[in-house]
């Protein structure tokens, strides 16, 4: 989607209050994008996945809190010492800016992957299911404010950090939704039922022949 597109379809959903800037859309539209859809009264969930040596991580986090963007994820697999590093750059970088500190988010593992594919091409032969209460554990420790993980493993982490710690999920399809390059995928209700504190929706909303509707149905969802 390009710059003028989102902001249009921002404007055209009043009742959104969070916004997810990717990769694309930040590639296309730069930190003015952030500016422009906070200008508009949404919050900004900055997803640029930061992963890199500690120092790197730090400054990129920097940068993003400035921004005034209010999430901002972080690759749970980068370690603690960048993890720690980032939480820190940016809590000061929101201070000196006079801006509430934004909550990082340690991605754990990415929903499109299933656990066969998983272990296969990455040679990791712990499972899923264990690896991401592992990252998500190491975030947690090194001060990080939540992570990301898809709604098959929010229950487990849940039980393991109650609130405030935030658990985001993608992931999420509506019923009779296409699943597109997702594998671990819940609706909206049984992610929220099963512990999870915001959720990603994008296809099934901003494809939608009217994502208006869409985004009024998956409210509908969680309100049944």
């Amino acid at each position: 989607m390009a710059p003028e597109q989102a902001l249009a379809f921002a404007a055209a959903v009043p009742q959104l209050r969070w916004v997810k800037v990717g990769l694309e859309l930040f590639v296309a539209g730069g930190p003015d994008v952030v500016r422009q859809l906070r200008d508009q009264g949404k919050r900004v969930f900055l997803d640029l996945k930061f992963h890199d040596i500690p120092a790197t991580m730090a400054g990129a986090c920097r940068s993003a809190a400035r921004l005034g963007a209010e999430l901002i994820t972080v690759h749970a697999c980068a370690g603690s010492e960048a993890l720690g590093a980032a939480q820190v750059a940016a809590s000061e970088s929101a201070a000196a800016a006079g801006l509430m500190p934004p909550t990082l988010l340690a991605v754990t593992v990415l929903t499109s992957w299933d656990p066969q594919r998983f272990g296969a091409e990455l040679a990791i032969e712990e499972p899923v299911r264990d690896y991401v209460p592992r990252l998500a554990q190491l975030a947690a420790q090194a001060g990080i404010g939540g992570c990301v993980c898809s709604p098959l493993e929010v229950a487990a982490l849940r039980a393991a950090h109650p609130d405030p710690f935030a658990l985001v999920t993608p992931g999420i399809r509506p019923a009779g939704a296409a699943l597109g390059d997702q594998q671990r995928v819940m609706t909206p209700a049984q992610a929220i039922a099963a512990g999870s504190s915001q959720l990603v929706i994008g296809r099934p909303i901003t494809a939608a022949p009217d994502p208006a509707a869409a985004f009024a149905a998956c409210c509908a969802d969680l309100l049944a």
